[in-house]
């Protein structure tokens, strides 16, 4: 399938993927406060900065700007009750809930780009996919997981499933090709470039493709000890007796 030529990633989603993130894992209003732009605070008049009084407590230290991995290991740490073991659907409005059990330790940026990748997986896919309920940071369940999120899992789980599908058949045929390439080179008599230029491929990349068709023999032969490269794919074996 083809690719995004720019590809989403936590600091530039594309608005299909921020959108199924919130349905999935219910931030909705969190992640789009997150995703707007930082207003500029307006320029106060110098008398307005010098008219503070000198005894104003001092700002709370900012949070640390976590990256999605070490994010991950302190909500483990702190929220072992939802983040450990196997995924699973998120309340509604989680990180709200962070930020009031765990203040100054986690950004709203850190968060939100933590969950899209967690609620990107897989795994948490299974899970919204076959789940009845939401849970808390406790582990305890809370609210409902309704049918239109769990139908939004299944058919990213399906879109998934057919990619790789696709993916596996084309490197299957890919592999057949480097095997008829195989065979064929190992009976034809032509010199090595007229055979090249008989397949269409160039003479400096003979070497390679020969070479992968042999190790791809070699691993075949160990899980299929019938397997011959010199038969070309597709051509079963003659059954004893038949020949």
């Amino acid at each position: 399938m083809p690719e995004n030529p720019v590809p989403p990633t936590a600091e530039n989603p594309t608005p299909d993927a921020v959108t199924a993130t919130a349905i999935i894992s219910g931030d909705a209003v969190v992640d789009a406060l997150v995703l707007e732009p930082a207003t500029e605070p307006a320029n106060e008049p110098p008398d307005a900065q010098a008219a503070e009084p000198a005894s104003a407590p001092a700002a709370a230290p900012a949070a640390r700007q976590l990256n999605p991995a070490d994010c991950a290991v302190q909500l483990k740490q702190r929220f072992p009750a939802l983040f450990t073991g196997a995924p699973k659907p998120l309340k509604l409005r989680i990180q709200v809930d962070i930020q009031e059990r765990a203040p100054g330790v986690f950004t709203k940026q850190a968060l939100s780009a933590f969950f899209r990748r967690h609620t990107g997986s897989t795994a948490y896919l299974i899970a919204v996919s076959r789940a009845k309920q939401r849970f808390d940071l406790d582990g305890q369940p809370n609210g409902e997981l309704t049918d239109e999120h769990r139908q939004v899992a299944l058919d990213e789980l399906a879109r998934r499933r057919a990619n790789n599908e696709s993916r596996a058949a084309l490197e299957e045929q890919q592999r057949r090709n480097r095997a008829t390439l195989l065979h064929d080179f190992q009976v034809t008599t032509l010199t090595p470039a007229n055979f090249c230029a008989l397949k269409g491929i160039a003479v400096e990349e003979l070497d390679g493709y020969l070479a992968t068709a042999r190790r791809e023999f070699e691993e075949r032969a160990q899980q299929a000890p019938a397997f011959d490269p010199r038969r070309p794919p597709g051509r079963p074996r003659p059954a004893p007796g038949r020949r």
